[in-house]
């Protein structure tokens, strides 16, 4: 009887000159395409794609300051990063998941090398979200209105939270052998996203992912000192890491792997460091001058008459400040009509993002405060607020009255728009065009009783050339103090207001 002895099936792609490399990149020319065809991989790529197109624009009424949107790419890319862990662990998993681990000791590529392969996979995605963050932030860019500069490290946070997300999948998968373990930790990162947001405070909040802030303030980039650059390198070095000890736990143990480790520790930390920093006296410097001295940093400019002060990034605002100047003293009378003002724009920066403090009115006559953001309800503040300093003289007269001359003041600041009621409800406080109400403004709101609203009511339901012909020609009664509403309106021929006409105390 003959014996047969088989012998073991040799690798033979790996005799051939870069044929495990070449096995590698096809078989992480696989991997990325089942990674990206994955059911939970598609549903979140669709759901980035579809929040992304139907918010844009919304978040700064179509006149984005750049500075914030580089950081509005950041959040919803952790999504996707999600769906990649799970579908990275889940892939990783696959031959242990259906009893095949054995096949593969007859192929060319080794278990690190396989990691290899799905690590790269990953990359893939990482791409492909850097693509869709180009395309938000692109689309920001192009908008009309659009100022200022945003920040490339801000703008590597999503592709890179993608890339940690999808390494650390793999990761898992050396040191937990179950196909439970990605899913827990998916619920674990929701649950930390819906209820955790307020964790960490000043340097530690840096070490997570997408560093988000609590106010919605916009700065000039060069005051914002978000230590953007450093966060990405830290987060660049935490992937490098989780991927590479997956290829060490592997079996992955050659030289260039362990310089590897080495070198993305070395990034981690680094660029931990630095990131916890803090402000450096340079920045706070320059806030603290900002916001108490703007004009030492601020170019004026002349239109009309008027001077326009704001910071260098905000010079395309100036038309836009001077066409709603223009459009009020359009239907003042008197010599408010021909009253030049001075428009600066203010800020709080002392707190940096982390804080928005009201502002407090201007004493000094005929300057008007304009803020940083602009759009949308912005607009009818601002135009309030010039309408109460063409009336009363000063932001903090303006601020200060509750008697007749509201009906002027609101008169002037909605009279030209088209949609005068629309416009009334957004600036008050509450969205009401009845009864008593606060007007919002860049610093303190201004106070509209009952009365006062429904005389202003029945004048913007009034031609508008028949309502500016009688506010001018009754100009001096109707911005004299103490002036009631029911006096307004019998001067500008409406019905006297059934409504309370009492101030607050």
């Amino acid at each position: 009887m003959t014996a047969v002895v088989a012998k073991p099936v040799r690798a033979t792609v790996a005799a051939e000159p870069g044929g495990t490399r070449a096995a590698v990149l096809t078989l992480a020319l696989f991997e990325t395409r089942r990674l990206l065809t994955r059911l939970p991989v598609i549903i979140a790529f669709v759901v980035y794609i579809g929040w992304t197109v139907w918010r844009g624009g919304k978040a700064w009424d179509g006149y984005p300051a750049l500075q914030d949107a580089d950081r509005a790419t950041q959040s919803a890319p952790m999504l996707v990063g999600l769906a990649v862990l799970l579908a990275v662990n889940r892939a990783a998993l696959r031959s242990r998941r259906y009893g095949t681990e054995a096949h593969f000791a007859v192929l060319v590529l080794p278990p690190w090398r396989r990691t290899v392969a799905h690590a790269l996979s990953v990359v893939a995605a990482a791409l492909l979200t850097a693509v869709c963050v180009a395309g938000q932030f692109g689309r920001e860019a192009l908008r009309p209105g659009a100022i200022g500069h945003g920040s490339v490290g801000e703008l590597l946070v999503g592709p890179l939270t993608v890339l940690l997300a999808g390494l650390a999948g793999l990761l898992m998968t050396q040191l937990v052998r179950s196909a439970l373990a990605a899913p827990l930790t998916v619920v674990f990162f929701l649950l930390l996203s819906l209820f955790g947001t307020g964790m960490g405070d000043g340097a530690t909040r840096w070490f997570m992912p997408v560093v988000l802030e609590p106010a919605a303030i916009t700065l000039p980039s060069d005051l914002i000192g978000r230590p953007a650059a450093w966060h990405a390198l830290y987060l660049a070095g935490l992937a490098l890491c989780a991927g590479l000890v997956a290829v060490l736990a592997a079996g992955g143990r050659r030289p260039v792997v362990l310089a590897g480790v080495a070198g993305a520790v070395a990034m981690t930390l680094v660029g931990g460091v630095a990131q916890a920093g803090g402000d450096s006296p340079q920045l706070v410097k320059a806030r603290e001058r900002a916001t108490v001295n703007p004009e030492q940093v601020q170019t004026c400019v002349r239109r009309d008459g008027s001077a326009y002060c704001a910071f260098p990034e905000w010079g395309p605002r100036v038309a836009d400040w001077a066409g709603v100047v223009h459009r009020v003293r359009s239907l003042a009378g008197g010599s408010a009509h021909d009253q030049d003002v001075v428009v600066r724009q203010r800020i709080e920066a002392r707190y940096g993002l982390s804080g928005d403090s009201a502002l407090m009115p201007l004493e000094r006559p005929h300057e008007v405060t304009v803020r940083t953001r602009w759009g949308g309800n912005r607009v009818p503040e601002f135009s309030a607020a010039v309408a109460g300093v063409l009336v009363a003289g000063n932001e903090k007269a303006s601020t200060s009255m509750c008697d007749g001359r509201m009906v002027t003041v609101m008169w002037l600041a909605l009279g030209w728009e088209s949609d005068p009621m629309a416009v009334l409800r957004r600036v008050r406080l509450n969205d009401t065009v009845t009864g008593s109400d606060f007007v919002l403004q860049p610093t303190d709101g201004m106070y509209m009783t009952a009365a006062q609203t429904e005389v202003l009511r029945a004048l913007l339901d009034r031609p508008r050339g028949e309502v500016t012909a009688r506010v001018k020609s009754h100009w001096a009664e109707l911005t004299e103090p103490k002036v009631t509403a029911a006096r307004a309106a019998r001067l500008l021929g409406v019905r006297s207001p059934e409504g309370d006409d009492k101030c607050l105390d």
